[in-house]
C-alpha cells in the first residue's frame, strides 16, 4: 500500500490511497503549523483557530449549518492541533466526498471570524483548560514536555494561556492565516473508495485558489541538559501519575525502526517488560506503557504508569531498572522476544490501517513534515531487518542520566525522594 502523489499548479500536494471494496472515504486537510510556531503573546492561537473555523464560512455560515451538512450525510467530522501540525478531516460515504471538500474548503478558505463568535469561544477554551487541570493523566505529559524542551517553544502547552487567549482578535487570526495557511505549507490526503483523478479534480476545484507563500522555520531545539530534570506537582489525587522521558531523536531518524521494536519490547503490549514488571509481577498499576514522540528536529522516549501514591517511589525505581536492565543486557533480548516485538508492530499497524482516517495519518504526517513517505511494504521490510545490536545501540544512546527527565503529579509536598532516585 502506497499513495499516489500529485502537486497542483499552486504547489499544494495531494496524496490519494484508493481502497477497494469499502463504502467510505476520509478527506484530511493538513497544515504544517502548531503551537511551536506561535509567538508567546499569542500562545494558543493555533488551537483557538481550530475552534473558530467551526463557527462558519461564507457558504455554511454558522456552526449549526456546518453540523447540519455533516449530519445530512451521516459523516464524522473533527480536527486536532499539535505542536507542528493542525489537521481537519471528514469521513463519509465515498459518494458524498465532494460535500466534504465543500465544507472544509469553506471553513478554511473563507472563515467568518465574527468578533462575537471569537469572544464567546474564549470562554469555551478557558473551560477546556480547566477541564485538563482535572485530568492529571494528560497534564503530566505536558509537564514533562515543559522540562524536556525547556527554553524552546516546544515546551509550551498547545492550548496556550488564559491571558494570551483573552488578547486574541479577528485581526490576529487573519494575520495567522496569511502567514501559515498557504499552498506549500498544506497537504490534502484522501483514502477510500474513490479514484485519484476524481480527487485531483475536487482538490483543484475547492483548494486550487490557495495562494503560495514562504515558510519561516521555527527556532530549532538545542538541548543543554547535562543532568536529570524533575518536576513534581503537588495535587490531591488518589493516584500518582509518573512519566519518565528520555530525550530522543527527530521524526524519520535513521534508527526509527530499531526504536519502534525497542518500544514494543519495553512497553508495547501486555507481555512487554515494563507491563510485566510493574503490573503483572507487582500489581502496582492498571495503566503502564512506553511510547516515542517525534518532531522535525527532536523527540522523546517516554514511560508512563499510574500508581498508588505511597508506592510511587518504588514504582519509579522499578521502571528505571527496566531501562537499565535492557541497556546493560542484564536481561538479554532473545530471538523469540525480538521476533514477537516485530510481529506486534506489524499487527498493530495492519489493524489500524483498516480505517481510512488512520491511513491518512500513516502517510500524511511524514509527507507534510519530511516531504516523503514509505509504502506499508517498505515499513514492514525495515522492521523485519532490525537486529538486536541496533536495539542496544539505541538504548545506550537514549537511556542515560544526561537525557532523563521526570514529571510526577500526586499528593507530594516534597520531591527529595524522587530526586535521590533519579540522581543515583
Amino acid at each position: 500500500m502506497k499513495p499516489s502523489r500529485s502537486t497542483l499548479s499552486n504547489g499544494l500536494k495531494v496524496l490519494v490511497t484508493p481502497i477497494k471494496n469499502i463504502e467510505s472515504a476520509t478527506l484530511t486537510v493538513w497544515v504544517n503549523v502548531g503551537s511551536r510556531y506561535e509567538d508567546e503573546p499569542k500562545a494558543g492561537i493555533s488551537h483557538f483557530l481550530e475552534h473558530i473555523v467551526f463557527k462558519g464560512g461564507k457558504k455554511y455560515t454558522s456552526a449549526k449549518k456546518i453540523s447540519e451538512a455533516i449530519d445530512s450525510m451521516g459523516a464524522e467530522f473533527n480536527a486536532s492541533t499539535g505542536k507542528e501540525i493542525t489537521l481537519f478531516y471528514v469521513k463519509a460515504r465515498a459518494d458524498k466526498i465532494e460535500m466534504a471538500f465543500d465544507i472544509l474548503s469553506d471553513m478554511l478558505l473563507s472563515p467568518l471570524l465574527k468578533p462575537s463568535d471569537i469572544e464567546r469561544e474564549k470562554g469555551v477554551i478557558k473551560a477546556e483548560m480547566d477541564m485538563y487541570e482535572d485530568l492529571p493523566i494528560r497534564r503530566v505529559e505536558e509537564f514533562l514536555e515543559n522540562i524536556v524542551f525547556e527554553g524552546n517553544s516546544l515546551a509550551r502547552d498547545i492550548i496556550g494561556t488564559k491571558k494570551a487567549i483573552d488578547g486574541i482578535t479577528a485581526k490576529d487570526f487573519k494575520n495567522y492565516f496569511e502567514k501559515h495557511y498557504f499552498s506549500q505549507n498544506m497537504l490534502i490526503t484522501l483514502s477510500g473508495s474513490i479514484k485519484s483523478d476524481e480527487v485531483l479534480r475536487l482538490s483543484r476545484k475547492y483548494f486550487g485558489s490557495i495562494k503560495k507563500g514562504v515558510k519561516d522555520p521555527p527556532v530549532k531545539f538545542v538541548s543543554s541538559q547535562k543532568a536529570p530534570k524533575i518536576k513534581v506537582v503537588n495535587k490531591k489525587t488518589d493516584q500518582a501519575h509518573i512519566m519518565i522521558g528520555f530525550l530522543g531523536e527527530r521524526l524519520g531518524h535513521r534508527n526509527r525502526y530499531a526504536e519502534a521494536v525497542l518500544n514494543a519490547i519495553l512497553g508495547g503490549g501486555m507481555s512487554s517488560r515494563m507491563f510485566t514488571e510493574v503490573r503483572e509481577k507487582r500489581g502496582l498499576a492498571y495503566a503502564v506503557k512506553t511510547y516515542a514522540d517525534h518532531y522535525t528536529d527532536t523527540g522523546r522516549f517516554t514511560a508512563y504508569a499510574g500508581v498508588e501514591p505511597n508506592k510511587a517511589e518504588g514504582a519509579l525505581k522499578i521502571m528505571l531498572k527496566v531501562f537499565e536492565d535492557l541497556k546493560n543486557e542484564k536481561i538479554k533480548i532473545t530471538a523469540k522476544e525480538l521476533a514477537k516485538a516485530k510481529e506486534y508492530i506489524k499487527g498493530k499497524i495492519a489493524l489500524a490501517l483498516e480505517d481510512t482516517s488512520a491511513i491518512n495519518q500513516f502517510f500524511g504526517e511524514e509527507e507534510l513534515l519530511l516531504g516523503k513517505t514509505k509504502s506499508l511494504e517498505e515499513v514492514f521490510e525495515n522492521i523485519d531487518k532490525v537486529k538486536k545490536e541496533e536495539l542496544l545501540q539505541v538504548a545506550n544512546g537514549f537511556f542515560t542520566k544526561e537525557r532523563l527527565s521526570l514529571a510526577i503529579i500526586g499528593p507530594f509536598k516534597n520531591k527529595a525522594g524522587f530526586d535521590k532516585i533519579i540522581s543515583n
